[in-house]
């Protein structure tokens, strides 16, 4: 039979009157100390790794925004050229503008009422 490594065992002693109230509790303490220190070590790790991936994914979120940000544009180029020779530059314009202008109302009133829900939520939480 094979026998476990000795500085992973410590000695039993042959008579437990031999051993005290406070060296077992000094005993627990250092582990419980050692337990600490290695969870703080793993949560230390943790966080460094998830701060490594938010710095990443915020460059790429980025990335994807301008990307976005210059696909609509080209698309309002293209709506102003398509329109321009049906109804003018200036209407063509005005056309672009205003369909532009109500889908920022719509979206702004959309986020308004969503918050407004939100709120009523929290302030119904702070009451109860």
């Amino acid at each position: 039979m094979e026998q476990p490594d000795p500085s992973l065992v410590k000695e039993a002693s042959a008579d437990a009157a031999e051993r005290s109230l406070v060296d077992d509790v000094r005993e627990l303490v250092a582990d419980g100390r050692t337990l600490l220190e290695a969870e703080l070590a793993y949560q230390k790790s943790r966080a460094a790794l998830a701060g490594r991936t938010a710095k990443s994914m915020a460059g790429w979120i980025a990335l994807a925004l301008s990307l976005v940000f210059f696909a609509l544009m080209a698309l309002v180029m293209g709506m102003l050229l398509a329109l321009a020779p049906l109804i003018g530059g200036l209407g063509a314009t005005l056309v672009v503008v205003a369909v532009l202008l109500a889908a920022a109302a719509f979206s702004g009133w959309v986020a308004a009422k969503r918050w407004n829900a939100m709120s009523r939520r929290l302030s119904e939480d702070d009451a109860a």
